[in-house]
């Protein structure tokens, strides 16, 4: 079954229609959204005079789905190039959206502080306003995304700020409320809000484990606004306890449908009028932590059972196909092994129609980093000769070198349902043996890239680099574009793990067994040349690559060409810089493209 018939199974399985109507054609004319207390400490969104309470999900999954799912609200983190699209869709689809406005995070180097960095986000704010503030598929607006940081979030200046917002956003458009978006509601945040904020009408707060005591903890610390939960799933890892060697275990997907059902039931519709709604958070999928802490999806599109879970709560009863159940998943022995043992998982993964269950299993190494603020993560490659035999009643592993892996396990039903679960493990002694399964892609469209392009060199002021270029790419729907704008100044990039690091840090990916690296190029004008490598750090490195390649002086042509850089016969147990480009200034600037990037 191909994945567009599964995709059209599903959305007809799950049996929930879109009620007739809903959708209206889109139009320039604002649907006027108001909110009203209705009694002392009791609001109510209207929507076109009618009561609206928000049944949502944030992520960048199928809006069909959500809709056929029975919510009625999507979330963004900010106004990007395809926000009219996007509401758009939702206008089809009967959906509405709150559109969040992202604001600068200290962490990532915005100052607050700072007279002309906030008057030109400011200035971003009122733009994207009066763009947008007509469209009949808006519900709200969002001021930031935890912009108040992690730590007391009571700064003076960031909550002006935000209130400067929100009163310039009532005078642009009298017809959508203003809500700010909190991480959790520790510190000064709730008093910040109460306070400091009087054109904000909404407090928005991103919520896992402390989700079913919110309503009565925003209480006891002053709250007066009415809430929307912004974001909930699963505990984070910042709020469980880690295992033995400092690994957070997970929980399987079926657990987490649970998580998913009774947070929402005991958080937010046990609240309502102080709370107007709430948003299931990742609807698609996501790097953090692992790879499926939060996603509500597999990466292939196939849903988990946080999925049916909340097409229960939003339509009030479940779909047709459900997904697979794991009812027991667990290691058989110590999680703390030596290079070379044996390792054996017991599993029960059914299907609840009796469907035939294809069970993958994938060993990963751990992710460097578990508390990343919601920043984007790699997802670590996928490791070969490790897993000897698997199936829906568990796995043997032998296992390599030293180092923290992670074994995945993933069950489809072949109708668009899957089950994912995972257990760390840990290995003593020195690294090696962890060989990567090939190909694998340092730059490709919809696949794992765990090198990041972080690794800027010479006249950097000069260059951009768009990794999501629409500009006729090889293949997919993009490719990277790089514009170099110093005539005399020699630059270039290096793709590295970890990112940043040049040398001082392990990592670096076991690539052996592999033959070439082949990439495709090509320049705007023709006649473009760049050297590209294999490797950049040198033995005199505490960590360096295993091996170095050069090809200087490759000369673009205008036409997508590929070239290939052979590696037979090297060492390739640790490339931590995979892919280096450099160029020389050419008196004028220079453009060229690159595309499917891969070791073969």
């Amino acid at each position: 079954m191909t994945r567009t018939s599964v995709t059209t199974a599903l959305l007809a399985a799950m049996s929930i229609v879109i009620a007739a109507g809903a959708a209206r054609p889109a139009h320039a004319q604002p649907v006027p959204v108001q909110l009203v207390q209705t009694a002392p400490g009791r609001w109510q969104l209207l929507r076109d005079g009618r009561p609206y309470e928000i049944k949502g999900a944030g992520g960048d999954g199928s809006k069909e789905m959500l809709a056929a799912a029975g919510a009625n609200t999507f979330r963004t983190w900010g106004v990007g190039p395809d926000l009219k699209q996007q509401l758009d869709e939702a206008q089809r689809l009967g959906l509405t959206v709150v559109v969040g406005h992202w604001l600068g995070h200290p962490r990532h180097g915005f100052d607050y502080h700072n007279p002309q960095m906030v008057a030109e986000q400011r200035e971003r704010v009122r733009r994207d306003v009066l763009a947008y503030k007509d469209h009949p598929a808006v519900l709200l607006w969002g001021i930031g995304n935890e912009m108040e940081g992690f730590a007391e979030g009571d700064d003076p200046a960031v909550w002006a700020h935000v209130e400067g917002l929100a009163a310039m956003i009532k005078e642009l458009d009298p017809n959508h409320p203003t809500m700010t978006v909190t991480a959790e509601i520790g510190g000064g945040r709730v008093k910040a809000v109460r306070d400091l904020c009087p054109h904000v009408d909404i407090m928005g707060i991103n919520s896992y484990g402390g989700l079913p005591s919110l309503p009565d903890r925003y209480l006891r610390l002053g709250g007066t606004r009415p809430i929307i939960v912004t974001e909930f799933g699963p505990p984070g890892v910042w709020e469980i306890a880690m295992n033995g060697f400092g690994a957070p275990p997970e929980l399987t997907s079926t657990a987490k449908a649970r998580v998913y059902r009774d947070a929402y039931a005991d958080g937010c519709a046990a609240a309502r009028g102080l709370c107007l709604g709430a948003f299931a958070f990742t609807w698609g999928t996501k790097m953090e932590a692992t790879s499926s802490w939060y996603g509500m999806f597999l990466p292939d599109g196939d849903k988990l059972a946080a999925v049916d879970a909340m097409t229960e709560v939003w339509s009030g009863r479940p779909p047709t196909n459900l997904c697979p159940e794991i009812r027991d998943f667990r290691l058989l022995g110590p999680d703390v092994v030596q290079r070379g043992d044996t390792v054996r998982v017991a599993c029960d993964v059914v299907d609840p129609e009796g469907a035939a269950l294809d069970v993958r299993w994938v060993v990963r190494r751990e992710a460097p980093e578990y508390l990343t603020g919601g920043d984007a993560q790699p997802v670590p490659l996928e490791l070969d000769g490790i897993v000897v035999e698997g199936s829906a009643r568990g796995a043997t592993l032998v296992m390599p070198g030293g180092g923290i892996y992670r074994l995945y396990m993933t069950a489809h039903d072949g109708a668009g349902g899957a089950a994912t679960a995972n257990v760390p493990l840990k290995v003593e002694g020195a690294p090696g043996g962890a060989r990567v399964k090939l190909p694998v892609a340092v730059y490709a469209d919809g696949a794992p890239q765990p090198w990041a392009a972080s690794g800027w060199m010479g006249g950097t002021d000069a260059l951009s680099m768009d990794a999501a270029c629409a500009d006729a790419p090889h293949s997919g729907a993009t490719c990277l574009k790089v514009l170099y704008d110093a005539p005399g100044m020699w630059v270039g990039v290096a793709w590295q793990h970890p990112a940043n690091d040049w040398g001082d840090k392990p990592g670096g990916y076991d690539l052996t067994g592999a033959r070439k690296l082949t990439f495709w190029a090509r320049g705007a004008e023709g006649g473009e040349k760049l050297d590209i490598s294999v490797g950049l750090l040198e033995a005199g490195k505490k960590h360096p690559d295993s091996t170095k390649v050069e090809r200087k002086g490759l000369k673009l042509k205008t036409t997508w060409t590929q070239y290939t850089i052979d590696l037979k016969g090297r060492d390739l147990t640790c490339i931590k810089t995979p892919f280096v480009w450099a160029l020389a200034g050419r008196g004028r600037p220079v453009t060229f493209y690159l595309d499917d990037i891969r070791f073969e």
